[in-house]
C-alpha cells in the first residue's frame, strides 16, 4: 500500500534487492519452524526501506537472507540482479550492540572493514596512515567524533560507540547497509540525534539501507518506506511511502499527518500478532 499524496515515488528502475516468493523454516521435520511464509520484497538502488512488525516476525531473517548468512528454503533473492551470493557484495552492518573491538582505538575500529573488504584491503598496507586514516577522520567528524580517534570504547559514552560503530559500517561505502535496532538501546534524546545523523549519512552517501525496528516513529523519520510483517510464520502484509520531505526534522515526528501515519501502523502490528498476544 502506499499512503496518499507520498512526496517519494517508488523507483521504476529494476529492483538492486528482490525477494521472490521466499519461504524459510528452520529444523528438521517433527521439529520446523516456519518463519517465513512466501514473502515478496522490491527495494530500489538508494532506497531506505524500514521492517516493522511483531517479534519473532522475520524482520532480522530477511536482513540474513539478503546478505547471504542463511539460503531461503524456497524462492529467491536477488541482489543488484543476480542470486545472492552469486558475487562479492561490500555490504555495512549495525546492530543493537556497536561491537567494537576493546583493544583497538576508534580510529582502529572503524578502518577494519578496510583491511578486510576488497578491493580496500590489496591497498591498507600503502594507505592505512595517508588516504584510509584520511578517509576515517572526516566520517569520525560527520557524525561529531572529531578528536576521538585515539581513543578506545571503553572511553565513550553508548550514543558516542554508536557512531562509531556507524561509521565502520559506511568506512568502505557499502553498496547494502543493514541496520538491526541499531539504536534501540539508547536514550529517546540520544536516538533522536543518531536519527538526524543517520539521515544526513543516507542522503550523502545513497546506500541501499534495510533497517530492522520495533520504534515506528524511527521508521517514519528514516525510512522511504515502512514495510508490516505479521506474526510467524512472517510475512509482509503492508508496504507504506512515507510521504515527508526531507531532510526531516523531529518536528514532523508530531504533526497530525505523521502521527496519524503511525497510528494506522501500530494498528496493523497490533493485528498482526497472534490471538493469543493481541488480546
Amino acid at each position: 500500500m502506499t499512503s496518499p499524496g507520498a512526496a517519494e515515488t517508488r523507483p521504476a528502475i529494476d529492483p538492486f534487492v528482490q525477494l521472490q516468493q521466499v519461504t524459510l523454516t528452520y529444523g528438521r521435520e517433527g521439529k520446523q519452524v516456519h518463519a517465513l511464509a512466501e514473502t515478496n520484497l522490491k527495494v530500489g538502488q538508494g532506497d531506505f526501506v524500514a521492517l516493522v512488525g511483531p517479534s519473532g516476525c522475520g524482520k532480522s531473517t530477511i536482513l540474513k537472507l539478503v546478505t547471504g548468512l542463511i539460503k531461503a528454503t524456497s524462492g529467491y533473492v536477488f541482489v543488484a540482479g543476480r542470486e545472492v551470493g552469486a558475487e562479492p557484495m561490500r555490504v555495512g552492518m549495525a546492530f543493537q550492540n556497536p561491537t567494537l573491538l576493546p583493544w583497538l582505538s576508534i580510529r582502529d575500529n572503524v578502518m577494519l572493514p578496510l583491511k578486510i573488504v576488497p578491493p580496500f584491503r590489496f591497498e591498507y598496507r600503502s594507505k592505512r596512515k595517508t588516504e584510509f586514516r584520511d578517509r576515517v577522520e572526516a566520517l569520525l567528524a560527520q557524525v561529531g567524533l572529531a578528536g576521538f580517534g585515539d581513543k578506545f570504547p571503553w572511553q565513550l559514552s553508548g550514543g558516542m560507540m554508536q557512531r562509531a560503530s556507524l561509521c565502520r559500517s559506511l568506512i568502505h561505502d557499502p553498496q547494502l547497509l543493514m541496520l538491526d535496532e541499531p539504536f534501540g538501546a539508547l536514550d529517546q534524546f540520544t536516538r533522536e540525534e543518531l536519527w538526524a545523523i543517520m539521515q544526513d549519512l543516507w542522503l550523502s552517501r545513497k546506500p541501499t539501507v534495510l533497517l530492522v525496528t520495533h520504534d515506528l516513529k524511527e521508521a517514519g523519520y528514516l525510512a522511504n518506506r515502512i514495510c508490516v510483517m505479521r506474526a510467524r510464520p512472517g510475512r509482509i502484509i503492508d508496504d507504506t511511502t512515507v510521504p515527508f520531505a526531507r531532510p526531516r526534522t523531529i518536528e514532523v515526528t508530531y504533526t497530525p499527518d505523521f502521527v496519524t501515519m503511525t497510528q494506522r501502523l501500530r494498528e496493523l502490528i497490533v493485528s498482526a500478532r497472534p490471538v493469543k498476544e493481541a488480546a
